[in-house]
């Protein structure tokens, strides 16, 4: 039988099944919900893209990286292509419903790639729900059609699947973004550490560093184009800014003491730090314009990691002033507040549970705050509310699972782990529901990941 009549055949027995009731209903709005407890991935489906001009491995690369993006969150169900009835696909043109109900596609996408006169290229998309029997709007526009330059084609397709996420999910897109890190090689006795940076999905790896000194910790500013961290030089912690942009490397300040766990303040404008002086470790903000230095915190107790709330009124950092390191909130400019446990104080506690905790770092939806736990000798990565209410575990406990930090949205964690002792650090990925963990491949060993906001 020919693929044509076999073709038919499939259609004619869709329409039955439609009649009879036997496959989903329509339905106004095709919508993944991500928190259900008896969870299924959605199955969509995104055939290769039309293509106008003689660029055809770029056109595939580009639908095969929106492929990759989508399936990795764990919330999508990508259909294989082998399956796919209709073949004759137009981004111009409604797709037939029945070919793709019949194998149980609820979303499909439709994809056109263009090599313009100038050099550029065009990728066109657009969106339909399958069951609804409709095409589903973004920005209120049919789809949408970005222009680039081809070495630029990875950017267009992690925007690709950041638009069909945000449509399908309701939730703000992380894809266009980058993650910075440490990567490791050599001899534990002999490591060299050098700032590396990627895009999310662990393409485009680079080293920003040469590795003639220790370094660790970066982290992103709000531009997404600045990285502060610490590096070792001499048996001496200093802190640094790095430009992404010109390769700029600029010391921060000569700290008395010893200065550590740089964060930049969400304006920007500051770094937050730990400062150790005469054997009392304080929580203090730089002013980048100045290069003035103000402390925040004045206890006995060792202050630190600190990590400022979306809105820039509170910090979370970690303290060991109740007796081991538990996670307290503090307001920005040092004053009481009210505490969750009841009564006014200048830091409250909003940890009590056993074992240490670890390297808050607050949500970018400011309701949740992720940290490293320690208890009975094994590390895992939870999240807790602003109220110390919910706190939850995300990873399995293992021999060593630390440093946590956010997706520009909110949803996903990114951290490091070693499986055992003498293995190599790897970075891991896991959502909120803690059932997605997965692998962040890279070239050498990694460890103390941060995610970049959006790029721009």
């Amino acid at each position: 039988m020919t693929h044509k009549a076999m073709s038919y055949l499939l259609r004619l027995f869709a329409t039955a099944l439609i009649a009879l009731g036997l496959v989903l209903p329509a339905s106004a709005q095709l919508r993944v919900r991500i928190d259900e407890g008896n969870f299924k991935p959605t199955p969509i489906a995104i055939p290769d893209f039309q293509i106008t001009g003689a660029d055809t491995g770029l056109a595939k690369q580009i639908a095969d990286v929106v492929r990759a993006d989508l399936a990795s969150t764990g919330l999508f169900d990508l259909q294989n292509p082998g399956s796919f009835i209709q073949r004759d696909l137009s981004i111009n043109a409604e797709p037939r419903f029945a070919d793709w109900k019949i194998i149980r596609t609820e979303g499909l996408v439709v994809g056109a790639f263009e090599t313009l006169p100038d050099g550029k290229v065009a990728v066109s998309f657009r969106l339909w729900d399958v069951y609804g029997g409709e095409l589903m709007r973004i920005n209120g526009e049919p789809g949408r059609r970005l222009t680039t330059t081809p070495e630029n084609w990875r950017r267009i397709a992690h925007k690709i699947a950041d638009s069909i996420y945000s449509r399908l999910t309701g939730e703000d897109p992380y894809f266009d973004s980058r993650i910075v890190y440490i990567a490791e090689t050599g001899p534990k006795t002999a490591r060299v550490k050098r700032l590396a940076i990627m895009d999310s999905d662990g393409a485009g790896q680079q080293y920003l560093t040469a590795g003639r000194s220790t370094v660790v910790t970066p982290r992103f500013s709000p531009s997404a184009q600045e990285i502060t961290y610490m590096s070792l030089e001499d048996e001496r912690l200093r802190v640094y800014l790095f430009n992404i942009e010109t390769g700029r490397q600029e010391l921060l300040g000569n700290f008395p003491g010893m200065a550590f766990a740089p964060r930049f303040s969400v304006d920007g404008q500051n770094v937050l730090l730990s400062q150790a002086q005469r054997g009392n470790t304080d929580i203090h903000i730089m002013n980048l314009r100045t290069r003035t230095t103000t402390r925040l915190t004045d206890h006995p107790g060792i202050d630190t990691s600190p990590s400022m709330s979306p809105d820039g009124k509170s910090i979370v950092f970690n303290s060991d002033r109740g007796g081991t390191p538990q996670l307290y909130i503090m307001n920005a400019d040092g004053s009481e507040r009210s505490c969750p446990s009841g009564g006014r104080d200048k830091a409250c506690r909003i940890t009590f549970g056993k074992g240490r905790y670890s390297t808050p770092v607050w949500s970018p939806r400011g309701d949740l705050i992720a940290f490293t736990k320690q208890e009975a000798g094994k590390f895992s990565v939870g999240v807790i509310g602003i109220d110390g209410k919910g706190e939850r575990r995300l990873t399995e406990e293992a021999y060593l699972v630390e440093g946590p930090d956010w997706s520009p949205n909110g949803r996903v964690i990114v951290y490091f782990r070693e499986n055992r002792p003498g293995a190599g650090p790897e970075l891991w990925s896991v959502d909120l529901t803690g059932r997605n963990e997965r692998r962040v491949m890279t070239q050498t060993d990694a460890s103390d990941p941060a995610w970049s906001p959006l790029l721009q």
